[in-house]
C-alpha cells in the first residue's frame, strides 16, 4: 500500500465550507464549547487559535479564569467575611451562577487536568455536564489517566494535548481531518483488522 497516498487522505481544506460526501453539518450553527479545568497555563489560547486558524463556527466560553478575582468576588461586591469558609462561599456561590449557565447552554465541554494542581473544580465541572447528557472532551497528560479513568469513561473523546481537542472539534464540526498521529505507520481499519462487515 503506498502510505503517502493513505496520509494525503487525510488533509482536507475548506473548514467552513460544508461537504455534502463527509458530513451534512454546515457552518449555519454556532458550536458553544465550554472549557473548563486547570488556568496555568495556555491550553486555553491554543484551542482558540486552532478554531480561529481552521475557521471553525465555535463560541469559546470559560469560568473566570482570573484566580485573584474568583477567590474575592464575593467579598468584594457583598462585604467581607471574618472567617474564611463564609468568605470562599459567597465568591463561590457567584462563580457557580457563570459556570452552571455555561455548562448548560454548551454542545460540548472540554474538561483540562494538569498534573500540578488538583483540579476538584475541573472534576465536579465534568461530572454535572455528565448528568445533564452533555458530551464531554478531557484533555490531560497520559501519566494521570488512571487517577482520571472514571471521568474519561464519561468522556465521549479523551485528548493529550490542545490541538488534539481543536482536530475533534474540525471533524465533528466539518468531518475535516488531520495528517494521521501515526504518521507514515497508520493503516486504515479496513487493511489493517479486515472489513467490519464481510458482506458489504
Amino acid at each position: 500500500m503506498n502510505t503517502q497516498s493513505v496520509a494525503s487522505r487525510f488533509i482536507r481544506t475548506g473548514f467552513t465550507r460544508c461537504n455534502p460526501v463527509r458530513t451534512f453539518s454546515c457552518a449555519d450553527k454556532t458550536w458553544k464549547v465550554y472549557l473548563s479545568g486547570e488556568i496555568h497555563s495556555d491550553w486555553r489560547e491554543v484551542i482558540a487559535e486552532g478554531i480561529k486558524a481552521k475557521s471553525l463556527p465555535v463560541q469559546l466560553s470559560s469560568p473566570n479564569t482570573s484566580h485573584e478575582d474568583s477567590d474575592d468576588c464575593g467579598a468584594i461586591i457583598l462585604g467581607m467575611e471574618e472567617k474564611r469558609p463564609n468568605w470562599d462561599k459567597i465568591g463561590a456561590n457567584m462563580n457557580n451562577i457563570r459556570t452552571k449557565t455555561l455548562i448548560k447552554d454548551a454542545d460540548v465541554v472540554v474538561v483540562r487536568f494538569g498534573e500540578k494542581y488538583r483540579q476538584w473544580n475541573a472534576a465536579f465541572d465534568a461530572g454535572y455536564a455528565a448528568a445533564l447528557g452533555k458530551s464531554i472532551i478531557t484533555l490531560h497528560p497520559t501519566s494521570i489517566s488512571h487517577m482520571l479513568k472514571e471521568v474519561n469513561a464519561s468522556a465521549s473523546v479523551v485528548c493529550e494535548d490542545a490541538s488534539q481537542v481543536v482536530d475533534t472539534l474540525a471533524y465533528v464540526i466539518n468531518g475535516d481531518l488531520p495528517p494521521p498521529r501515526d504518521g507514515d505507520s497508520y493503516v486504515p481499519i479496513a487493511d489493517r483488522l479486515g472489513a467490519g462487515n464481510p458482506n458489504p
